[in-house]
């Protein structure tokens, strides 16, 4: 089991989960972009949910995945793409990480 594991989270076997997390959801899509767009500092959900133009409860679901409506495995934590670091007391602060810079240029240029 840990070998299926393994291979996921390789880019190449990665890509194509990114590709039909991100086509699938436009406020995965908007926020990673935007996270890319100010990398690599990292913003907070109510920042990130004004930016984006969403609720920061979307931004929430789309981060970490909401049961109902974002899947888990497909959120932006989930395949790695976003990292969440504490930012103090109760901010947890988001930030694209080098696999989520290197999908999205790759996403872009073969737009």
């Amino acid at each position: 089991m840990q070998d299926d594991e393994e291979n996921v989270t390789s880019p190449d076997m990665l890509r194509p989960l990114v590709v039909r997390s991100l086509r699938r959801s436009n406020v995965r899509k908007r926020i990673a972009e935007y996270l890319f767009d100010i990398s690599p500092s990292g913003s907070y959900t109510s920042d990130i949910a004004y930016h984006v133009k969403t609720t920061p409860t979307n931004v929430i679901g789309a981060m970490r995945g909401m049961h109902s409506r974002y899947k888990d495995d497909e959120s932006l934590l989930g395949l790695n793409l976003v990292e969440q670091i504490k930012g103090g007391k109760n901010i947890k602060i988001y930030r694209l990480t080098d696999l989520g810079k290197q999908m999205l240029i790759t996403i872009k240029e073969r737009e």
